[in-house]
């Protein structure tokens, strides 16, 4: 669909045989630097937008209606985070605790949990924030990984990006600079506001299972998500 829509911004299908003993898929090969891991300049978060807002918008509206929605939309995240705040326990003293609990109380009142699909316009997503599958090739942004695309909306689809651990790790992406490329409606811009908190509880809960003896994040990674929940709630 990318490829008749918005030929160039991801891998190109090549040939296909899903009925096959070992099912098969073979796509073309992009050349570039994964983002991730690396400095940011405004040059390639002007190209990193670029790219963003071509998947939002290169699938013509009588496309995009024939596509399921994403999976990991907000109406499987909660009912994660009731499970896992029921079953966590972090020391009572501790910002990962203090921040959990503001955020499960924000979930509770906020609404999101109320059935229907929200009142914004809808794109198609790539489902994946991950810095890693945006690649610089010197002059543009190209993208890969999009096992968990389907409809979304602009809201959520930034939110993921700017939420996920990729995006402030190592070399921080300028939040305000990247979502400077955007032109959110009222309704939109809203509603980002509540998908960062979103996201941010749930990368909360996943850095907080770390394994300490096994860490695949280095330590106070959980810390460092406490007070970017807490600054996000306010």
């Amino acid at each position: 669909m990318l490829d008749t829509y918005v030929p160039g911004l991801a891998p190109r299908p090549k040939p296909a045989d899903p009925a096959a003993a070992v099912p098969t898929v073979v796509m073309s090969r992009l050349i570039g630097r994964p983002l991730r891991g690396r400095p940011i300049d405004e040059r390639q978060i002007k190209a990193l937008a670029e790219a963003v807002a071509a998947l939002h918008s290169a699938v013509p509206p009588s496309a995009l209606d024939q596509v399921p929605l994403r999976p990991g939309r907000q109406g499987e995240l909660i009912p994660h985070i009731d499970a896992w705040s029921a079953r966590t326990r972090a020391p009572a003293s501790s910002s990962v605790s203090q921040a959990m609990a503001a955020g499960v109380a924000w979930l509770a009142k906020s609404g999101l949990d109320t059935p229907g699909e929200p009142s914004v316009p809808t794109v198609f997503g790539p489902g994946d924030g991950n810095l890693a599958n945006y690649l610089w090739d010197g002059s543009k942004v190209r993208v890969v990984d999009f096992e968990d695309s389907g409809r979304s909306d602009r809201a959520f689809e930034l939110a993921e990006i700017t939420e996920h651990v990729s995006s402030w790790m190592d070399h921080p992406l300028d939040v305000p600079a990247f979502l400077g490329h955007f032109d959110l409606t009222p309704a939109e811009a809203s509603r980002f506001r509540e998908c960062r908190r979103l996201l941010a509880l749930v990368w909360l809960f996943l850095l907080s299972f770390d394994d300490p003896d096994h860490p695949r994040n280095p330590p106070g990674t959980a810390d460092r998500q406490a007070n970017r929940l807490l600054e996000l709630l306010g």
